[in-house]
Parts: structure tokens; sequence; C-alpha cells
């Protein structure tokens, strides 16, 4: 049995159709904003909804590095100074998630709240 031309292209539509719309689930993805400025974060507190994984886009005002660490979460990331870095975040349980600047953790602190 030969096939068509035409059912080819159609196969081929429907998989650009499929591929679609999982780009666009993905790329809804919430980006979240954290700055941090004078040793520093803002905003301290961060709400999100729990469940849905989201992205934290750390920027690092500062002339020097700051590490953002979550003991809750089990990160521990290095911004160095002036750069800005993209962090996955998995779906989180409905709950409150510290996090902290090491270098400097008596100004540098925050939450994530997942509602």
């Amino acid at each position: 049995m030969t096939r068509s031309p035409w059912m080819w292209l159609g196969v081929l539509g429907a998989a650009a159709l499929i591929l679609g719309i999982t780009g666009g689930a993905a790329a809804q993805t919430a980006e979240i904003p954290l700055t941090i400025e004078k040793n520093r974060f803002d905003p301290e507190e961060i709400r999100v909804k729990a469940g849905a994984p989201f992205v934290l886009v750390i920027t690092n005002k500062d002339g020097a590095p700051e590490e953002f660490e979550s003991r809750d979460l089990r990160i521990e990331k290095v911004i160095p100074a002036g750069k800005t870095l993209r962090l996955r975040m998995p779906a989180l349980k409905a709950g409150t998630y510290s996090f902290v600047g090491e270098y400097h953790e008596k100004t540098a602190k925050g939450k994530i709240i997942a509602e």
C-alpha cells in the first residue's frame, strides 16, 4: 500500500501541533525576580503556588558574590557580583522554606511560601 504525500503532511502537522502544545505549557512556568542588594534579598518573602514549578531569577547587584542557600530545599548556588542566575525550582508542597545569603546571613534572609 502506498502512502500519499498528503497523509505524511497530516502526520507531520499533527506532530507539530502536539509539540507546540507541550512547548507552550513549558513557557508558562512562573518567573519570580529576586534581587540581592546591600547584602539583603528583595523581596524577603516570595509567595508561589504549591505544586507548580517556578524559576527564581536572582540578580546580584552587589560588588561581591553571594551564595543563595536553602537548607530546607537543599540548594546552594553562588551568584557572582553583577550577574543574574536563573534557578529552576521544583514544585513545592504547601509550606514555608527559608533561604539566606550564606556570606551575609545576618542581613540576607528570606522565605518562600508555597500555598
